[in-house]
């Protein structure tokens, strides 16, 4: 292992910082999409300062993003190409977990595209794709736990659990705000909400947590590509 690997570059700390806010910013994104839509919007607060609001977040979350990205490839420990950063899984270095990230990221900008598009392409095609930010987050979620190297400290595993906490808190608020009507759909969203929590924690038991796991995950491209 090198110095590089040791010690870290400015780049090194730049990508890790800028994707660790990326997560906490997306899950504040998400949770205030979730509790503030339909019928469990709060009625102290006007519709114009949450969607500002929401906006804003989104915003926020796709410069530090942004940030994260290219600090990433630019750093000369992990060499990772421009086209891994959006072409998922094309990555030699822990390509499922990169991989993971990259759709997430893809997800976001897809969001943020159609966003700007919403008045051409209307209101219904424009929800479709925005739900889209929901699955981007626990891609995203998945990506930090998979490909983090600093996944074993107590401050990163506080933030996973306070973002594990906070969004399936957010749907079942709403779930419950809902009214009556629609079980099945609200099972379906309760059941989603339940499983995040549940399969990351067991992943992370199971993986990163475990001694080896960094090294493991980075070679596995190495391993399946014969060698070279």
């Amino acid at each position: 292992m090198t110095t590089l690997a040791l010690t870290g570059s400015p780049l090194w700390y730049a990508g890790r910082a800028g994707g660790t806010l990326s997560l906490i910013l997306l899950t504040a994104t998400v949770v205030l999409g979730i509790a503030s839509a339909g019928r469990a919007a709060p009625r102290r607060i006007g519709r114009f300062e949450i969607a500002l609001m929401h906006r804003n977040l989104s915003l926020l979350t796709l410069v530090f993003l942004v940030v994260h990205v290219v600090t990433v490839v630019l750093d000369p420990f992990v060499h990772l190409s421009w086209a891994a950063s959006v072409v998922p899984f094309g990555a030699s270095y822990r390509p499922l977990w990169l991989g993971l990230g990259t759709a997430a990221f893809d997800l976001l900008l897809a969001v943020l595209v159609t966003s700007a598009l919403r008045l051409r392409l209307g209101v219904r095609r424009w929800k479709a794709v925005h739900w889209l930010a929901y699955a981007a987050w626990p891609l995203a979620l998945f990506h930090g736990a998979g490909s983090g190297t600093d996944t074993r400290l107590p401050l990163q595993l506080w933030i996973y659990a306070a973002c594990l906490v906070s969004v399936p808190a957010a749907v079942w608020w709403r779930l419950a705000k809902a009214g009556p009507g629609r079980v099945a759909g609200r099972l379906v969203g309760a059941v989603a909400a339940a499983a995040v929590p549940v399969v990351l924690t067991v992943f992370l038991a199971g993986g990163p947590l475990q001694s080896g796991w960094a090294q493991r995950a980075a070679t596995t491209a190495i391993q399946l590509g014969g060698g070279g």
